[in-house]
């Protein structure tokens, strides 16, 4: 790909554009607002398929069983949604991260990305947005490296740059895959997490109020929030909490710039010592500075109450 091409590929895309979405769907409450507001954007993004990534936390005992909750709550949001349509072409993810940086881990959904980029071009590209340890993406590149020309990758991954170290979850949990895909080729955006989209943040009794009995996928999140928030708390008080895999969705959509700001810069890969450092000279990425949380929040209330 020239590099005309590929600053192309990394301005916001206008008309309809074919999406995947890879997503630890169960890891917290983010994701689930995630894949809602792509369902609710069909009239612009075409989905082509959903993987679930592996994570490894409190929710769950293993990278494995990370990614087989992720799969299921996939699965789960779909039939409340009424798409289960999508279901077909919804894809379990790897069972445990990157060995190293040249080694996959095969998996459905690794094995579906890397031929289903295989029929794009870098002047029609395949998005691939990713909110979880982008192992599943790396792995694809990794069985099939000509795909990067093929692919843009939207990751809400790290943190901005300026931060004391790069220690944020979906980041830290795959160093190996994070710097597999970012030193790729592939046109990559960055959106960062502490001091970017941790403003993007909503309070149950906005939920509750704005968003309750408008469809049952609607009350699923909203108890989501006020679970994850501790009832009584989350009704009595206007806590907020960070639904950060949002904003990687609304990139898709920010042609005039009304939900987030961003630049053009030099790539930076983060190392095995939690830092970021610079990649070759002539590497360049787009990175998210800024989110307008009010214009993304009444967009992302409005079309998810629109669902039927």
């Amino acid at each position: 790909m020239n590099l005309q091409q590929y600053l192309k590929n990394l301005e916001v895309p206008k008309g309809k554009i074919d999406v995947v979405l890879d997503t630890d769907t169960y890891n917290e409450v983010d994701d689930q607002f995630a894949v809602a507001y792509l369902l609710a954007n069909q009239e612009k993004l075409n989905i082509k398929a959903f993987y679930a990534a592996p994570f490894h936390n409190p929710n769950s005992t293993s990278p494995a069983d990370g990614m087989e909750k992720s799969y299921n709550e996939l699965c789960t949001l779909l039939e409340l949604a009424g798409y289960t349509n999508f279901k077909q072409v919804t894809f379990r993810g790897a069972d445990c991260y990157l060995p190293d940086e040249k080694t996959p881990v095969i998996s459905d959904a690794a094995k579906h990305l890397s031929a289903l980029a295989s029929a794009y071009t870098p002047e029609k590209p395949l998005y691939v947005v990713a909110i979880g340890a982008i192992t599943n993406v790396a792995s694809a590149l990794l069985l099939e490296p000509e795909i990067a020309e093929n692919i843009v990758v939207v990751w809400l991954g790290g943190h901005v740059h300026s931060h004391i170290n790069t220690k944020e979850f979906n980041m830290r949990q795959d160093i190996a895959a994070a710097r597999v895909v970012m030193g790729s080729g592939a046109p990559f955006v960055q959106l960062p997490c502490v001091g970017c989209v941790s403003e993007f943040a909503i309070s149950y009794i906005e939920m509750d109020t704005l968003l309750r009995g408008k469809n049952k996928l609607c009350d699923y999140l909203t108890d989501t929030v006020g679970k994850a928030i501790g009832m009584p708390k989350a009704a009595e008080t206007p806590y907020a909490r960070v639904i950060w895999d949002v904003t990687a969705v609304a990139w898709l959509l920010n042609e005039d710039n009304c939900f987030m700001e961003s630049d053009v810069r030099a790539l930076r890969l983060p190392n095995y010592e939690n830092q970021y450092e610079p990649a070759d000279e002539s590497k360049q990425m787009r990175y998210v500075y800024r989110i307008n949380r009010n214009a993304l929040a009444t967009d992302l209330f409005r079309k998810l109450g629109e669902l039927k």
